[in-house]
């Protein structure tokens, strides 16, 4: 068996690099997909497919719909979704990658600070099982190979 982990949360952070390679080290049979990582290309792919916008608004709703139509067949085609949020940043597309995982029915892992408790308590009730570091997600597709 093997399967499709999505990677949904922050890129500014290289809590999936920690996952890549420990299952990597684990020798998992894990294949990882997730949000484009280039934080440059996401905000330019609009513009490079459907050409320069007249504003900086209609260039963000041009990248955003590509990026969103990645999104909906990656997540689409994986088997369980690892979502990310930290602290830094405000986790819109963390919560959104989540909400959409568990509309199409596929299990969520959660990680998050205690700190991020109250804001994602509903959010966190959905998922299948919440966690603090992006080790212990890891720990938990270990235990699905025992």
């Amino acid at each position: 068996m093997k399967l499709t982990v999505y990677l949904a949360g922050e890129i500014h952070n290289p809590w999936r690099e920690v996952i890549r390679e420990q299952a990597r080290v684990r020798n998992l049979p894990l294949t990882f997909t997730g949000p484009m990582e280039d934080h440059d290309r996401s905000d330019q792919i609009g513009e490079e497919i459907l050409g320069k916008q007249p504003t900086k608004i209609l260039r963000d709703e041009a990248a955003s719909s590509i990026n969103n139509l990645r999104t909906q067949i990656l997540l689409s085609k994986s088997d369980v979704v690892i979502a990310y949020f930290g602290e830094q940043y405000k986790q819109w597309n963390s919560a959104m990658d989540a909400a959409t995982a568990i509309t199409l029915q596929k299990p969520v892992i959660l990680i998050r600070d205690p700190k991020l408790h109250h804001p994602l308590k509903e959010l966190a009730n959905k998922a299948q099982l919440v966690v603090e570091t992006p080790e212990q997600a890891l720990q938990a597709l270990t235990y699905i190979f025992e």
